[in-house]
């Protein structure tokens, strides 16, 4: 079966610096991946690149065969959680709409019959539609992401780009976000990029760690060896909350 992502040696350069170098790593169909790795250290650069808004300058990706720039309409996005207008006067229902514009965009646009019926669809499957007239400045954290999620998947996609889809949630919105996102990969790829190393046992398939080169693709087992070569150093894992120490101090 034909990979939902192949990316082979693939490099980004921002002038003279490099963001990413020399990725190789196939995303098979259905699966649910997680891309951790430092800040700075290229995550959000390569979930750029799969989606087309930034040119590799060398390598080449494909998405189910395409290339980014012909597979909009394969991809849903949800960007990093950033902070509304509590004032904004948009309510949830239209936020979900907007992700039927992409390229038919216009200043008068009207939502047909089949655009309002997808939107009640995702919000009944997403359990937000008692949600549907609140303006979203009045949100929680949680029910945002959830709506930035129905958003992102009214146009049917057959793969979700995350970026940092729990940043800011309390654990209990976080651990909702997560098994959300696990059962929505019964029907198509999921792939996050996360800091959150402490649930991706529970819940994702595979990892990617990534630090400008690619350094561990496959089962969500992390070792001590692949931390310290993406990170630099030792790291706390987090789980439910709660901080532990899994993996040996700094020397």
């Amino acid at each position: 079966m034909e990979s939902a992502v192949s990316i082979k040696n693939l490099t980004v350069n921002y002038e003279n610096v490099e963001a990413i170098k020399d990725i190789n790593l196939e995303i098979e169909n259905k699966d649910y991946l997680a891309i951790l790795g430092p800040n700075g250290g290229g995550k959000s650069t390569l979930l750029k690149v799969i989606l087309g808004l930034i040119k590799p300058s060398k390598g080449e990706i494909k998405i189910f065969g395409k290339s980014p720039e012909a597979s909009g309409s394969l991809i849903g996005y949800v960007p990093q959680f950033s902070k509304f207008d509590r004032n904004f006067p948009i309510n949830v229902m239209d936020v979900i709409l907007m992700g039927q514009l992409k390229n038919k965009f216009s200043l008068f646009h009207k939502f047909d019959k089949c655009d309002l019926e997808k939107c009640n669809k995702i919000m009944d499957e997403l359990q937000i539609s008692d949600l549907k007239k609140r303006q979203i400045g009045q949100l929680s954290g949680g029910q945002k992401q959830k709506v930035l999620i129905a958003r992102a998947l009214i146009g049917n996609p057959k793969i979700l780009l995350l970026d940092e889809p729990t940043a800011s949630l309390d654990s209990s919105a976080t651990n909702m976000i997560y098994s959300l996102l696990k059962k929505l990969n019964d029907t198509m790829t999921i792939v996050i990029v996360t800091h959150d190393i402490g649930v991706i046992s529970s819940y994702v398939k595979n990892i990617a760690c990534l630090n400008k080169k690619l350094y561990y693709h496959g089962e969500s087992k992390l070792t001590e060896d692949i931390i310290e070569h993406v990170y630099g150093c030792q790291v706390d894992l987090v789980a439910h909350g709660i901080p532990h120490r899994v993996l040996k101090s700094h020397k």
